[in-house]
């Protein structure tokens, strides 16, 4: 009984400790939770944040009309053709006189050539090489005005020389003759690419 007696605070002192200890390990563990709750907390919203902003950059993407490729927008011109600007030019290896380089050209669904501009002009006169070729520009007599195959009339944006009734080119420029001189041709059609609207496609 003395025994007993003598160790029971003893006892007490070491309960009284124990629970202590217990609770100061619960307090660790229960901040070390804490931390990780937060960690996990903050990759999620991280996540979320990446998911939204995927989402709505996908679906911006798949709003937006997406335009065909026209590359090389020039390959519609027919084989044998060459393409510049909003036209499609064919230069003859063959010879003949106006009348027939005409109608030579409207077989091929085309005209002989007319340029719009001194660029086009530039255009034809290096693509031609050597050689003179007949072009759309006639007139009827000297009394009248030079006027194009589709019946337009000549803006006089170059000179033309000579004393003839039908127009050729030449490195040198624009010259006229007798239409009845044999001479290889130039034809020109409208490019096909500018009679048709790019596709859209609306992928939704």
């Amino acid at each position: 009984m003395l025994k007993t007696d003598l160790t029971a605070p003893d006892c007490l002192q070491e309960g009284e400790m124990g629970k202590k200890l217990q609770a100061k390990c619960l307090g660790i563990i229960s901040a070390a939770s804490c931390v990780k709750l937060y960690c996990c907390y903050g990759v999620i919203m991280v996540l979320t944040v990446a998911v939204v902003a995927l989402s709505v950059t996908l679906s911006v993407r798949k709003k937006k009309p997406v335009m065909e490729s026209c590359e090389p927008c020039y390959a519609v011109c027919s084989s044998g053709w060459i393409g510049f600007g909003n036209k499609c030019f064919y230069f003859s290896e063959d010879m003949g006189n106006w009348t027939f380089s005409q109608s030579s050209c409207i077989a091929l669904d085309a005209h002989l050539a007319l340029f719009d501009s001194l660029e086009e002009l530039n255009f034809l006169k290096r693509y031609k090489g050597a050689s003179d070729h007949w072009i759309g520009l006639h007139r009827e007599s000297s009394e009248h005005p030079w006027i194009w195959t589709d019946n337009t009339e000549y803006n006089n944006l170059v000179l033309t020389r000579g004393g003839g009734e039908c127009a050729y080119l030449s490195n040198r420029g624009i010259y006229n003759s007798s239409g009845d001189i044999h001479k290889k041709w130039i034809c020109n059609k409208p490019n096909n690419y500018t009679l048709q609207r790019p596709l859209i496609v609306n992928p939704g």
